[in-house]
């Protein structure tokens, strides 16, 4: 009897995250577009409507800071630590993100496509539309979330996990995944179900997905 091949498990976000040490508190900080700013802690600020286009936020810490319209196209955040970020509106597309953590976040549309995340923790909060469309995912773990939309359309994504997470609708049109795990977390709907290739649900989602699964191949089914 031929060997039985090894069952392949799927591996989890590669994430040793820690929170930014001696950081300075700055109470009115002079952000501008293309700033370098590093080991610094902002607190309950307003930033809505600025123009930090190619900004670097390294080693810094953000608590309960409004970034509503504030322009962050191209901004580069490493190693940061944020919680309680507030925007209606977040506008950061092509922007990159490195060893960061975002707890309780609220957003309303987040234009984050063309962007690069790279060892990510997004953990709680309300997000109502979130696009991501053509960006490249490394080691990020979603959790706890709730989610109206997520765009993946046309991602490439490694070691992505959205834990007990609840998605309204999922788009994986054109997605590239590898080891994501989409287990414990609920979708009302998912569009481009060729965009699960490479994903890893449990018994109960591919109930769910099974009207899905039948109406993109045609399939009528009948008591």
């Amino acid at each position: 009897m031929p060997a039985r091949p090894a069952r392949r498990t799927t591996n989890p976000p590669r994430l040793s995250l820690r929170p930014p040490q001696g950081v300075t508190r700055v109470d009115e900080p002079q952000l501008l577009d293309g700033d370098h700013r590093e080991g610094e802690h902002y607190e309950r600020l307003v930033l809505d409507g600025e123009e930090l286009a190619g900004i670097t936020l390294q080693e810094c810490v953000l608590d309960g800071v409004s970034l509503n319209d504030t322009e962050l196209r191209g901004a580069r955040i490493i190693e940061c630590a944020f919680e309680d970020l507030f925007a209606p509106v977040l506008r950061a597309p092509r922007s990159s993100w490195r060893e960061t953590s975002l707890r309780s976040t609220r957003w309303g549309s987040a234009e984050l496509y063309d962007s690069r995340l790279d060892a990510v923790h997004l953990d709680g909060g309300k997000l109502d539309y979130v696009n991501l469309r053509s960006a490249r995912l490394t080691d990020v773990l979603v959790s706890g979330c709730i989610i109206g939309e997520l765009d993946l359309t046309g991602v490439t994504a490694t070691r992505l996990a959205l834990a007990d997470c609840t998605i309204g609708t999922l788009t994986l049109d054109g997605a590239q995944l590898r080891d994501a795990d989409l287990r414990t977390s609920s979708f009302r709907s998912i569009k481009g179900l060729d965009g699960l290739r490479g994903a890893t649900i449990d018994e109960y989602q591919l109930q769910l997905l099974a009207p899905f699964l039948a109406e993109s191949m045609g399939l009528r089914v009948e008591d």
